[in-house]
């Protein structure tokens, strides 16, 4: 969430700030701004509230060799001018910041005894002013905000700069996702490489506590001891594919139809003639799947409802799982027993509250720690024993989608190299993993059959134009598949939407059925059915308006009260993966009959790197 980039060249670097900014729009977009240095060595700050074609409006006069820029997510303060980065002190210094800083009431106190103005309802105004009152003590802007950074409780990317020192740009990172790149008499910093694709192909990843001292020539990295380090260069192989529309009418929609390919992609290499292939996860990875006898699995949103999907292999297959949300995780005791593995799912890397569960875990005991992630380089990956990548490409649109799938894929193909270790020796190949690796094979080319449903989908997404509530049902390890469903409905189309066991609605939500509320149902033809059908005929009985994703052998068959669209038979450990995509489809036809920003839905963004 909010996006930083920052230049120092030979050049004019406005339309280089401009660019990154659209390319980390997606990342929030409540406001933007620039703060840059020109040939007169005055700062020229522009901010405005909206979408980052609002600034670049308002820019087309700026010109200079040194700056950053911000696209916002709120976080402290409302949407609004004052409340966009960058800020500044004294118009002297300015900066950029992602992340919270958690003590900004008592700097905010020290600072207006010491008479400085706020003109801000955010936290990171305390940070500008703090910088620029160690300038005025003597300090050069890198040592100003060395000695800040040390004030400061909190997570936080920076990105600095003054009309001081008009050739350096300074960044630093403690919780909140920073890097560098690389150019040829140029040198940048984004919080996301996507940004910095028609300008740089090799970066490094600052490490929390990280301080760097950037110029058109030189790139110094100090630790969160003073000390100047050197870190790893990595080339980028991101392209401006993975960032256009191609064709489509919003990234969600591309997305989704993208999920045939990086299935594939997460599939490829991994399987065997008849069997799941470790060696492909790591070399550690055979080592600690042998330790392994419970898992407990943190997450957040999406990733959350496919860990739940997962529970129901993992548990199946004879292994205790434990699934919990993050935010909950931090807070209460825990009890570890022998031989768990802590396993964190994450589609950014960089979500801060999985991140701080996964350094907490770190204290407890655990016998290992294992990521499943989207983004190589990115914290939790570099802070995990083990990482299993989804290879599911860049995600742009907020409401997730193939990175959904492909996490679903990853998990059920480590729930088949765990299950091994409960048959006996940890090698064997049964029946139940050949037809498994069977149905895997096939599920790209499944989920492409479900996509041709789309024209039905859109013919039922005109059913939910006018309603304000829906209910999602489902059973099984297909729950969680619903209450994926409902977040993908509520994010982009703004209904209401909540998801229930179908078991439970006897037990208080039967009292919202009446025509106005469509209920949505995924009925799979596996052991749950008929207790399902049950349940729906207790939705029909009250009057509710019933839209069923059925297996075509299910016997479920549209009437005047229920739509129901036939879903190819499918293997049941398989079915979930393949009956979250129609309700995908749901989510965005319903959203573009209510004409809502469907790859920038309001007050969220993608990657939440605060609490």
């Amino acid at each position: 969430m909010c996006g930083i980039v920052g230049a120092v060249a030979n050049r004019d670097i406005t339309p280089v700030l401009i660019d990154g900014l659209k390319r980390l729009e997606y990342r929030g977009y409540d406001s933007a701004g620039l703060a840059v240095i020109g040939s007169a060595h005055e700062l020229d700050l522009r901010r405005s509230v909206g979408r980052v074609a609002n600034l670049e409006k308002i820019s087309n006069n700026v010109n200079g060799h040194l700056g950053v820029a911000h696209t916002r997510w709120a976080t402290h303060g409302k949407p609004a001018e004052n409340n966009a980065h960058p800020h500044t002190s004294s118009h002297q210094v300015a900066v950029v910041h992602n992340g919270i800083i958690e003590n900004h009431h008592e700097l905010r106190t020290q600072q207006k005894a010491l008479g400085f103005p706020f003109r801000s309802e955010t936290d990171t105004e305390v940070i500008v002013h703090q910088i620029d009152w160690h300038m005025q003590q003597g300090h050069d802007l890198l040592n100003a905000v060395k000695a800040t950074v040390c004030e400061l409780h909190g997570a936080y990317g920076l990105g600095v700069v003054s009309k001081h020192e008009p050739g350096v740009l300074i960044a630093a990172r403690s919780g909140s996702p920073l890097l560098i790149g690389f150019g040829d008499n140029e040198n940048f910093i984004a919080s996301d490489m996507s940004a910095l694709i028609p300008v740089s192909q090799k970066y490094t990843v600052l490490e929390d506590g990280d301080i760097a001292k950037i110029t058109v020539n030189s790139v110094n990295i100090f630790d969160a001891q003073g000390k100047e380090v050197e870190r790893k260069v990595n080339i980028s192989t991101l392209s401006d594919d993975e960032t256009e529309l191609e064709g489509y009418a919003h990234f969600m929609k591309k997305e989704i139809h993208e999920q045939t390919r990086a299935i594939t992609e997460t599939l490829e290499g991994r399987l065997g003639s008849d069997s799941v292939l470790e060696l492909p996860f790591g070399d550690s990875a055979r080592e600690i799947f042998d330790r392994t006898k419970e898992l407990k699995i943190i997450a957040c949103g999406t990733s959350y409802y496919s860990a739940s999907v997962a529970r129901y292999w993992f548990e199946e297959f004879g292994i205790k799982c434990d699934v919990e949300i993050a935010s909950e995780y931090r807070y209460r005791k825990h009890v570890v027993n022998d031989g768990t593995l802590f396993m964190t799912i994450s589609q950014s890397g960089e979500t801060l509250d999985t991140m701080a569960a996964l350094e907490m875990a770190k204290t407890l005991g655990y016998s290992n720690t294992l990521c499943v992630c989207n983004v190589p380089e990115s914290s939790l990956v570099r802070a995990s024993d083990l990482t299993i990548f989804t290879h599911a490409g860049r995600e742009i649109g907020v409401a997730s989608t193939k990175a959904f799938t492909t996490q679903l894929v990853t998990l059920l193909m480590i729930a088949i190299c765990l299950r091994r270790r409960m048959l006996g020796d940890g090698r064997e190949v049964d029946t139940l993993e050949k037809d498994v690796v069977k149905e895997l094979r096939s599920l790209p080319q499944q989920i492409e059959n479900v996509l041709d449903l789309e024209e039905d989908i859109i013919s039922m997404s005109k059913h939910f134009g006018n309603k304000e509530n829906a209910l999602f049902l489902g059973r099984g390890a297909h729950f969680p598949i619903a209450m994926e469903g409902a977040l993908k409905l509520k994010e982009i189309s703004y209904i209401h939407a909540e998801a229930y066991a179908a078991g439970e609605l006897k037990h208080g939500p039967l009292a919202l059925i009446d025509e106005d509320m469509p209920v949505v149902a995924v009925a799979p033809n596996d052991e749950l059915l008929e207790k399902l059908k049950s349940n729906l005929e207790e939705v029909r009985a009250r009057g509710g308006k019933l839209f069923v994703f059925a297996d075509v052998e299910s016997g479920l068959e549209s009437d005047a009260e229920t739509m129901v669209l036939n879903v190819a038979p499918v293997n049941n450990y398989i079915a979930p993966i393949l009956y979250v995509v129609p309700l995908q489809l749901l989510a965005y036809h319903v959203a573009l009959i209510k004409g809502t920003d469907i790859d920038k839905p309001r007050n969220l963004a993608k990657s939440v790197t605060v609490e």
